[in-house]
């Protein structure tokens, strides 16, 4: 279909762009890759009058360690994350994840940042920023506040964000000694959405856990934080028995609708799967496997 007719706006800077949302409010969206906005268009899901598109603002596509933080700019490219040396030695959770996205074209246009600020449930970086911890830094017309992953989603299709703000860094910590993640996935297809998906991230400590973040795809209508798993496994040993209750209680926490990629027992099922699988992964990693 084509897309309703729309202004379109190419700010050259941030404080352009943030005047533009200002002016417009819930009648602007912002384009940054379009792999997301650009089907709603075309379907009329979407019907903004004015498209802000910052695809063109300089000093946005920086990926880089700093100050604690693996630092992500909202202009990075999955295709950056999927070839980057640091990303492939250090946060092979991050390179597992971006693997599995659509396809190649998708991911040379889509930025990681637009995954995020979608918050589709069926998206795959929600559960892997849960799992570690991740926050995201929004600049508005006050300035800049940073928000948690875990209180950014907030239902379907729905973010903390606001009309006025955009999502500008996401910050992962970078990561200690002896610790790992993984993401699993169940699709259809390659380069479907998941019929389920996990994310696991383990520190270990004298052969212990003593840090631990699950996080859901397509599990509920938001990405799901499997709180009580996290808090079950620390103290424990990465064994296969602690990851088989761990991941029993974090299909718990789900509650994914039946469509055509299977029922809902299917799905809780198959999210206990790929939590086990995660939780093996990321105990491999963390012991230096």
């Amino acid at each position: 279909m084509i897309p309703p007719a729309f202004d379109y706006h190419a700010p050259a800077n941030l404080p352009d762009a943030l005047a533009l949302l200002a002016r417009f409010g819930d009648e602007a969206k912002i384009l940054s890759g379009g792999q997301s906005l650009l089907p709603l268009l075309k379907l009329r899901f979407a019907r903004p009058a004015h498209v802000v598109d910052i695809g063109r603002i300089a000093g946005l596509d920086y990926l880089k360690e700093e100050g604690g933080f693996l630092r992500i700019g909202a202009l990075v490219r999955e295709a950056d994350l999927e070839a980057s040396p640091l990303i492939q030695s250090r946060y092979p959770i991050l390179a597992d994840t971006v693997a599995v996205i659509a396809d190649p074209i998708v991911r040379n246009l889509a930025t990681v940042a637009g995954n995020l600020a979608h918050g589709d449930p069926a998206n795959d970086h929600p559960a892997t920023m849960l799992a570690l911890g991740a926050e995201v830094v929004v600049t508005g017309p006050k300035g800049t506040r940073t928000v948690p992953v875990a209180k950014f989603f907030t239902g379907v299709f729905t973010t903390a964000l606001q009309p006025s703000e955009v999502l500008t860094e996401i910050r992962v910590p970078t990561p200690p000694p002896s610790s790992g993640g993984a993401y699993v996935k169940l699709e259809r297809k390659v380069g479907d959405f998941a019929t389920a998906g996990a994310a696991a991230y383990l520190v270990l400590a004298a052969g212990l856990i003593e840090r631990a973040g699950v996080g859901l795809t397509n599990a509920g209508p938001v990405p799901i934080k499997a709180t009580d798993a996290e808090q079950y496994l620390v103290g424990k040993k990465p064994d296969e028995a602690v990851f088989a209750e761990a991941s029993r209680r974090a299909a718990a926490a789900t509650s994914p609708t039946a469509d055509r990629r299977g029922a809902v027992d299917y799905k809780k099922e198959m999210a206990r799967v790929l939590v086990a699988r995660a939780l093996q992964a990321a105990a491999a990693r963390a012991g230096g496997k």
